[in-house]
């Protein structure tokens, strides 16, 4: 059947799901799951040929599946996928391999200084007051979570949240993650946004809903350099209609966004979204997200031991951790529902 089939059959889905609707789905436990071999850095997926958008017209009719289909023949990828050579690995570690790079530092070669926060962030379903934001200051957090646009957003109805509101929060002194929660995978795990899942048309729809998360963000003010994350929540990436579908609608969403100048982002559960990515890496598919955001919780805050996820992918200053979810904390006399995340990744430019 394959490599890539090996390693997929090799992994394991979430254990639990959430239970408050319209928030991102955890992971289990660290040791719940074997480890994936590491040393596989992601490629600047831009300097692939053909990775280039000189035909913006091209994205509503391009097809995703020259490349998805390499996830189910590894002799298909040809001269696409990055030639490996064999590496020194730590005593005990697992044998790994990297690509043939030059480098594996720009997150977008059009993006010449993309804005850079590193510490911990909170996230919550719907926009906070601005009066809460200013009491908040008082908190850890640096950073805040917004749920944006997207028809499978929980919390639809956010009276607070526009441009103003933008500007609001960052002459405060936040920094924000805009969240994108569009369709969902067909295979999802969690019943409460089965409503919202990818149709036939995968990467066709994926483009639209990219248009529509730009769009989204300019209308609130988010400029264009920013990152957008695509939340898609855990789904059971080991069923291989299922990951076709779901990988072109990714594809195609990432593909869109980052023809509009933003930078594509993935949010997902570590066992089941974030680890299809680094499966797709691997086999060397273009048009995958720029930067990852993989939840994991009930385990420290940690950035670069993350066990599906290869040591050098999505590295540097790429990544989020939500290491916990659906906590009370209170701060300056007002208390929130949040999520708690570790953040080495780029933010949004307010305009």
């Amino acid at each position: 059947m394959g490599l890539v089939l090996l390693l997929m059959a090799l992994t394991a889905l979430p254990a639990s799901a959430r239970t408050e609707p319209g928030l991102p789905q955890p992971s289990p436990t660290p040791g719940a799951h074997p480890d994936l071999p590491a040393g596989l850095g992601l490629p600047d997926l831009a300097t692939f040929p053909g990775s280039a958008l000189d035909d913006a017209s091209a994205l509503d009719d391009a097809s995703p599946l020259d490349d998805a289909s390499a996830l189910d023949d590894a002799s298909a990828l040809g001269d696409r996928a990055p030639a490996p050579v064999p590496v020194q690995t730590p005593a005990g570690g697992l044998s790994s391999s990297e690509p043939l790079l030059s480098s594996l530092e720009p997150l977008l070669p059009s993006l010449s200084k993309p804005r850079i926060f590193r510490g911990l962030a909170f996230d919550t379903c719907m926009a906070p007051s601005l009066d809460t934001m200013r009491r908040w200051r008082a908190s850890k957090y640096g950073a805040v979570g917004v749920y944006y646009g997207g028809r499978g957003r929980a919390c639809r109805h956010q009276p607070r949240l526009g441009h103003r509101w933008m500007r609001g929060v960052q002459r405060l002194g936040w920094r924000v993650l805009p969240v994108y929660v569009g369709s969902q995978s067909p295979c999802i795990v969690g019943g409460h946004k089965k409503g919202s899942r990818i149709g036939r048309h995968a990467w066709s729809q994926g483009v639209r809903e990219g248009r529509d998360a730009v769009r989204r963000a300019r209308t609130v003010g988010i400029r264009s350099g920013s990152p957008l994350y695509l939340d898609m929540e855990a789904y059971r990436y080991r069923h291989k209609k299922c990951a076709r579908t779901t990988l072109a609608f990714v594809r195609g969403w990432d593909r869109q966004v980052r023809g509009k100048g933003y930078m594509p982002g993935f949010y997902s559960s570590a066992d089941s979204g974030v680890r299809h990515m680094q499966v797709a890496a691997r086999a060397g598919v273009r048009d995958l997200p720029s930067v990852i955001w993989f939840a994991r919780w009930h385990t420290r805050p940690r950035l670069s031991r993350e066990p599906v996820l290869a040591r050098s992918a999505w590295s540097p200053q790429r990544r989020i951790h939500q290491y916990a979810g659906n906590v009370k904390e209170r701060h300056g006399g007002r208390t929130l529902v949040i999520d708690r995340n570790l953040v080495h990744a780029p933010v949004a430019r307010i305009r």
